[in-house]
């Protein structure tokens, strides 16, 4: 057995079972982009119910939204996800990301306003909810999605792929004018360990001169420096700097995690970005299941049959 497929098997192995929280656990914050306060609470679930956000303040058939692709109604600076009664909730890719980079598989998110709060830019602060609450496996395995041929979305300037793979891999890459930011890459494999490791802290970020016009289109209003890194010219606003020298990337990729996790299982295969976002990881997802040819949902353990 190669070096290549022990390390995919250990992977997969390792999650074999679907996860929830063991107990619930809540927290309060604000909407990054509503500035609403908001309450939330993650709780456990029973296997195959997936990732569902629960609006408490709302009624009937307009409570439950899951959290898929097929789902997600704005791509504007955030993922945004609609069910057919008008019940919405907003900014759900730093969540997404924790709950897939801690091997979550089913949770309901209740939530009493439409926006899932921000903390502070990042994922860190729902992992450790996650840790906190405590993770437990359920006895019902675990379906991954296996891709079978490569898909892409985009131009030359900017795209988003999948290509067949053994494990999840990322190679994500940004470009921007600003010499506080640059050219940024990064190459990793996405399990549990490298995803609190190398991307958790990693903080959504903008720049100063966009805040006036995104804050009249109704965006970023509960955006400050405590919850972003902030851009003016070449130079990064915060007083404490930067977490990573390359921060920006790391956020990006955090960002594509948490879009993914919206297929609705761990994906198998190697995605490769350059200047996308959530709109671009969206059509991803689309087109990737747009074609059974594309892909194969299967037990894990089935999986590790084909190795």
């Amino acid at each position: 057995m190669s070096e290549l497929t022990e390390m995919a098997e250990r992977s997969v192995t390792a999650g074999l079972l679907q996860r929830t929280l063991k107990a619930p656990i809540n927290c309060r914050g604000i909407g990054l982009h509503s500035g609403a306060p908001v309450n939330m609470t993650l709780t456990p679930a029973d296997p195959n119910t997936g990732i569902i956000f629960r609006r408490v303040d709302l009624k009937n058939g307009a409570r439950d939204i899951p959290a898929r692709f097929d789902l997600v109604t704005d791509t504007r600076m955030c993922t945004k996800i609609s069910n057919d009664h008008n019940g919405s909730v907003a900014t759900i890719e730093h969540l997404m990301a924790a709950l897939a980079g801690c091997g979550v598989d089913n949770a309901i998110i209740e939530l009493d306003g439409p926006e899932v709060p921000v903390m502070d830019g990042s994922s860190e602060p729902f992992v450790f909810l996650v840790e906190c609450a405590g993770v437990v496996e359920q006895s019902v395995e675990r379906n991954v999605i296996s891709v079978k041929r490569a898909v892409r979305v985009g131009n030359d300037e900017s795209f988003a792929s999948l290509e067949p793979g053994r494990r999840f891999t990322m190679a994500m890459g940004i470009d921007f004018q600003s010499r506080a930011i640059g050219r940024q890459d990064i190459f990793l494999e996405v399990s549990d360990l490298t995803f609190k490791r190398e991307l958790s802290k990693a903080r959504t970020f903008g720049f100063a001169h966009e805040v006036e016009a995104m804050r009249a289109a109704g965006l970023a209003r509960g955006g400050s420096l405590e919850n972003a890194v902030v851009i003016d010219g070449d130079t990064v606003l915060n007083k404490d700097g930067l977490r990573f020298e390359d921060e920006f990337v790391r956020h990006k990729a955090l960002d594509c995690v948490g879009d993914l996790a919206l297929a609705g299982g761990p994906i198998l295969g190697h995605f490769r970005g350059r200047r996308t976002g959530h709109a671009l990881n969206n059509q991803l997802l689309r087109a990737l299941f747009s074609d059974s040819e594309n892909y194969v949902r299967m037990p894990a353990s089935d999986y590790l049959g084909t190795l």
